[in-house]
Order: C-alpha cells, then sequence, then structure tokens
C-alpha cells in the first residue's frame, strides 16, 4: 500500500492504527485537530514514513485545504475516519445542544473526509474507507439519544456510499466499537467493565485487514468490534 490517511489520529485508537497501519503503508498520513501538524516521522518498527497534518475535520473547508495539502504528499489509496466523541443525555432532559454537538462531531466529520477521499478515489477506480461508528450506533440505548443517532448516521452514511461507489471498485465498510481500553476509561469505569473492553490495537488490526487487498471481498459491512463488552 503507497499511502492512507488517518482522520483523527491523535486519541489512543488513532495512535494504534497508525502504527498498524504504518507496517505495510509506505506513507501514513495523520490528522489530527489543528496543532496536531509537525515534521515527518519514521515508524521505527517498520521504516513507514508517518506524516502529521493538523484540521477542523467538521468545517468542509478546512477538510477541502487538508485534501490539497494531502494532494502534495502523494496519491492514498485509502481512508480510516476515527473523528467522534460521546455525550450521555436523554431526548426529553438532555441539552437542546447536544444533538447538533454529536452530529457536528460524529457526522460532519465523516462525510466532508469521505466526499474528498472518494471525488480522488473514483479518478483510479480503486480504494478503500472505513468509518468509525458504535455500537449504540446500532442499538440504541438510554441516556445516549444524540450519540446514538449521530453513529446511525454513519452506518447510513457507509451503506450508501458502498452502493455509490461500488461501480468504481471502491470498497467502505465501518466498524463499531464499545467500549475501548484506554487510560481515560480506566480512570472512570469500574473494574469490571475495564476488563472486558478492547485494546486499541485488536481494534486497528481489524481496520488494517478492511484497507488492505485481502479484504476486497468486504463492503458495506458494519462489523462489530466490542468483544465481550
Amino acid at each position: 500500500m503507497d499511502a492512507v490517511v488517518v482522520c483523527g489520529a491523535g486519541g489512543s485508537l488513532g495512535r494504534a492504527v497508525v502504527a498498524e497501519l504504518s507496517r505495510s503503508a509506505e506513507l501514513v498520513i495523520a490528522v489530527g485537530k489543528p496543532g496536531f501538524e509537525g515534521s515527518s516521522l519514521t515508524d521505527q518498527r517498520s521504516g513507514g514514513e508517518v506524516r502529521r497534518l493538523g484540521a477542523d475535520l467538521a468545517d468542509p473547508a478546512s477538510v477541502s485545504r487538508l485534501w490539497e495539502t494531502i494532494d502534495t504528499l502523494g496519491r492514498p489509496e485509502a481512508l480510516v475516519n476515527l473523528v467522534g466523541g460521546f455525550q450521555s443525555g436523554s431526548v426529553l432532559d438532555g441539552d437542546p445542544n447536544q444533538y447538533q454537538a454529536m452530529m457536528h462531531l460524529n457526522l460532519d466529520t465523516a462525510w466532508w473526509s469521505c466526499r474528498e477521499a472518494a471525488s480522488r478515489l473514483v479518478k483510479v477506480d480503486s480504494g478503500a474507507i472505513v468509518n468509525v461508528s458504535a455500537r449504540a450506533g446500532r442499538v440504541g440505548g438510554a441516556g445516549s439519544a444524540a450519540y446514538a443517532v449521530s453513529k446511525a448516521a454513519v452506518i447510513r452514511l457507509t451503506e450508501v456510499l458502498a452502493v455509490e461507489l461500488a461501480a468504481h471498485r471502491i470498497r467502505v465498510n465501518c466498524v463499531l466499537p464499545a467500549l475501548i481500553e484506554s487510560e481515560a476509561n480506566s480512570t472512570s469505569m469500574s473494574a469490571d467493565a475495564i476488563v472486558r473492553a478492547v485494546p486499541p490495537k485488536a481494534i486497528a488490526r481489524v481496520i488494517a485487514f478492511l484497507v488492505s487487498s485481502d479484504g476486497w471481498p468486504i463492503s458495506g459491512a458494519s462489523i462489530p468490534v466490542y468483544g465481550w463488552a
């Protein structure tokens, strides 16, 4: 694989995905929040180059400028969208601004990045896109209304893109985590819950498979990666 773009590379899952993809990709373009950008780095295990860029991934103008920069670095074969966040709240009692905040963070970021990536991949009739939704996007629960709706929208976006891009041999899938093992979660959740959390590295390996040539038969899928959580 020549190059892959990872949006949302600053978190625990993002770092794991970048490390895993750098084993096989000559260049991983790791995108985080503004200020994340820096000099090129080399993964010590594989020699794969990692270039860091920063952008507001929920702003279409910022995403457009980002991809103009990406165009100068190489031709990506794949996009991984990891940007997202969680806020608890019910339909009746939650913060009235929470719905827009969750849609902005979880859906808009995927929408604009997918649009920019797809416009380039269709020119070469190949490529792969992996979005990150959540178990809540498939099975909603009390107290997570806006989050669940925004993640469900990511699943629908994935399915629509898989159909629209099939003629161009572009595969589009999403993975559905639940509880991810992280330092933040380890300090805020019970020991029983943390035992059932899935390590970021395990999810990264699934994502790496989906963007690899071995994942060619899979498109339009929503794959659970939450183990026993």
